[in-house]
């Protein structure tokens, strides 16, 4: 799925926001190399086919979007043996690749031994990774995405080579601790030392936000794999003039047209999928939230007042 040697952007997993419908979404621009899912969370017990079907969706055509956008199954947990069960019922339900969660900052899933929690035990980390990677069929890549660490960035070095040692055919960074959540400054520097240290792609991930942003992350950390998140939801066009830059495409137009084109293909791809919430007004909104924040959307005081779909796309065609 990620090619050492090649250039790769990859859509990140951000829970409530990149579900299926917006995978599908984001696929259209034909920027990504693969999305990966939203974490499915393994805790007391192994979750059944259905809930991998129903979570991840696009196990039922061949791990991708009905936009073409290959999806990677991510889970969630701390107990390995339950780990290595679930990864391989998700490979019978359909998923070409195995990511593991070992960054995500949420109090209630550190709470849970999932997620960052797990950045302050390295050896777990390895004993997570291998046990995954010995239960699912040698040609489905497992990969693990870290933070820095809990509380220091200088945790990072031992527990990526946890991760490497276990078998990770890659790893993503996201350039913060546990601690830091998404507060700023992001770290990349130590992004780069660790892939200098490594056999194995890393990718970088954290505060791209602007093609600037991406220049500056690829010549401190030395990456050609990178992870897109808020950034790629906040401005639409930036996945796609990032993936020029990475000779991944070789025009920057943008195919995805105006905010009521793009919210209409959100709706549009959670009727498809029977997600009733994913063209809801309020979902609407959450995505127009995220790009007055960190792009430049700027009609959301107005839009943030509206009470119906309608409502709101009657708004924005007022809008210049």
């Amino acid at each position: 799925m990620l090619a050492p040697d090649r250039p790769a952007l990859i859509l990140a997993p951000m829970e409530g926001v990149t579900d299926a419908p917006m995978r599908a979404v984001q696929g259209a621009c034909g920027a990504f190399t693969f999305a990966v899912s939203e974490f499915l969370r393994v805790s007391h017990s192994v979750p059944p086919r259905s809930v991998f079907l129903k979570h991840i969706p696009e196990l039922r055509t061949d791990c991708r979007t009905s936009t073409g956008l290959p999806v990677q199954v991510q889970l969630l947990g701390g107990d390995a043996g339950l780990m290595a069960a679930s990864a391989v019922v998700a490979c019978e339900a359909g998923a070409r690749a195995i990511d593991i969660n070992f960054g995500c900052p949420a109090k209630t899933v550190n709470r849970n031994d999932g997620g960052a929690t797990l950045l302050k035990y390295p050896k777990r980390i390895r004993e997570i990774v291998s046990s995954v990677r010995a239960a699912v069929p040698v040609e489905i890549p497992v990969s693990a995405k870290l933070r820095l660490g809990w509380d220091t960035t200088d945790a990072i070095f031992e527990n990526a080579e946890m991760a490497a040692e276990g078998g990770a055919a890659w790893i993503t960074i996201h350039g913060r601790t546990r601690e830091a959540g998404y507060a700023p400054p992001i770290h990349w520097s130590p992004v780069g030392a660790v892939r200098e240290r490594l056999k194995i792609p890393v990718v970088a991930n954290g505060d791209i936000w602007d093609l600037e942003g991406f220049r500056r992350c690829r010549e401190e950390t030395g990456c050609i794999h990178f992870m897109l998140g808020r950034g790629a939801l906040a401005n639409p066009t930036l996945a796609r003039s990032v993936a020029v830059d990475l000779r991944l495409r070789v025009d920057a137009e943008d195919e995805t047209g105006d905010w009521p084109e793009r919210l209409r293909m959100l709706i549009d791809c959670a009727g498809e999928l029977g997600h009733a919430k994913g063209g809801n007004v309020r979902r609407l909104k959450q995505w127009l939230s995220m790009a007055a924040r960190f792009g430049t959307f700027a009609h959301f005081d107005t839009v943030k007042r509206t009470e119906s779909v309608e409502e709101l796309f009657a708004v924005l065609a007022l809008k210049p």
